[in-house]
């Protein structure tokens, strides 16, 4: 089984977005908000940072329901990919959903586009390893 998930957002609404103080406490997490300070907060990662997140609710298929936007952490590991960190009721809705999410990123000067795809953990692990 497959779902996805997509979300776009024009860059200059989320930079007059950041303009207000309590725009990041509210929407990112705490290691979330670390990454993005450490790199200067900028706009364009905001934004697909912010696009990842609504994309996640549409591949998880309830919608931005039952969870908090800040619950769904979009962090990067050593290589720079992106990923998923999730914590209080989102990690609950997807330990009970049984889906495994990835999430590419991309951006343009005016525009962030982030795309997710769910896959039954069993069946990524399967197709995965042979």
């Amino acid at each position: 089984m497959l779902q996805t998930g997509v979300d776009m957002v024009e860059i200059d609404r989320i930079r007059r977005s950041m303009k207000h103080p309590r725009f990041l406490q509210r929407f990112f997490g705490e290691q979330e908000q670390s990454w993005l300070i450490s790199k200067g907060c900028p706009a364009q990662s905001v934004a697909a940072n912010f696009c990842a997140k609504e994309a996640f609710a549409k591949a998880l298929g309830a919608g931005v329901r039952g969870f908090s936007l800040k619950e769904v952490e979009v962090l990067r590991n050593a290589s720079g990919a992106p990923y998923f960190h999730f914590s209080g009721r989102a990690k609950e809705l997807v330990e009970a959903s049984g889906l495994a999410f990835s999430v590419s990123l991309s951006h343009t000067r005016k525009l962030a586009l982030a795309f997710v795809v769910a896959t039954r953990e069993e069946n990524f692990i399967k197709d995965n390893m042979g």
